[in-house]
């Protein structure tokens, strides 16, 4: 099913009729589609599933070549970025030509899925705005944070959960409310790959969320437990790629068992997730939760 969600938005692609769009299309790396493997576990069966799943990766994939610009970053899932190769206007014009194309196909859907994936795209395009102003400066506020977190990365999450129910007649704000759970779970447990993972594992250097200007979870929980003065030390490490840095945090971390308490947090959303389905037999949805979080860090 997943290679026919491929082929559809290979065919959205090829309707444009730009071989410059193609070309530029083709560099992109397919992820995990974590989205679309969310709408058919809890729709596998309907006309309109494909194209549905294929205008939310659509949209996913356009959100990712204008992060890649905002971050400055040159890899995406180990290869080099469309930015890196083709430079940031073309990147930023292929996610926009991405972004009218899912909408275009939108508009042939049931309207309650047209206004859950658009309003999605709002709260997504939100938290980016709210990620560029937080980096700016250290952020120790853990309410900015979560809610940039569920704007940036869990509102697409949840409208395709939200979406996969409304095909399949189910009650979408259940599917909705655990969309939304799993993708700030989601979220939490990649900010902590980032500090616990080697570099050949992440496809991008170790803690490179700190340098970029990202207070993440586990810089806001040991920012709480340090005293005064090391604090100041933490600090002035922010956007700094040096040695001494990444060494400090690694031992600080440790010393504080930060690691441990943003697991319990990973997991204090995952369970809510569950929790929203918990009378809908939904096996699959579960274990995409359980996989996620209960992993080795």
């Amino acid at each position: 099913m997943l290679e026919k969600i491929r082929e559809k938005i290979q065919s959205f692609i090829d309707e444009l009729h730009h071989p410059d769009i193609s070309h530029l299309a083709s560099k992109i790396t397919s992820g995990k589609m974590l989205r679309s493997k969310l709408v058919l576990a809890i729709c596998p069966s309907h006309h309109a599933l494909i194209d549905l799943c294929a205008i939310i990766e659509m949209i996913q994939s356009a959100s990712l070549l204008h992060d890649d610009v905002i971050d400055a970053s040159d890899i995406r899932r180990g290869n080099p970025s469309v930015n890196a190769i083709f430079g940031n206007k073309n990147s930023i014009m292929l996610g926009d030509v991405f972004y009218a194309k899912a909408f275009f196909e939108l508009t042939k859907l049931d309207i309650r899925i047209a206004q859950s994936i658009s309003n999605a795209v709002i709260e997504l395009s939100r938290g980016e705005i709210s990620d560029v102003f937080m980096a700016e400066s250290f952020n120790t506020d853990k309410a900015k944070y979560f809610q940039m977190l569920q704007d940036k990365t869990a509102s697409l999450i949840a409208a395709s959960a939200e979406c996969g129910a409304i095909l399949a007649g189910l009650d979408s704000q259940k599917y909705k409310e655990y969309g939304k759970n799993l993708g700030i779970a989601f979220q939490i447990v990649d900010d902590l790959l980032d500090i616990t993972q080697e570099a050949c594992k992440l496809g991008k250097p170790a803690m490179s969320d700190f340098k970029e200007g990202k207070t993440t979870l586990p810089y806001i929980y040991l920012y709480e437990v340090l005293p005064l003065s090391e604090r100041k030390i933490l600090i002035s490490y922010f956007k700094k790629d040096k040695i001494e840095a990444y060494k400090w945090l690694k031992e600080y971390f440790d010393k504080y068992h930060i690691i441990p308490l943003v697991v319990a947090e990973a997991r204090k959303y995952g369970d809510l997730a569950i929790a929203s389905i918990k009378n809908e037999n939904n096996h699959l949805l579960e274990e995409v939760v359980k996989t996620m979080i209960y992993r080795e860090f």
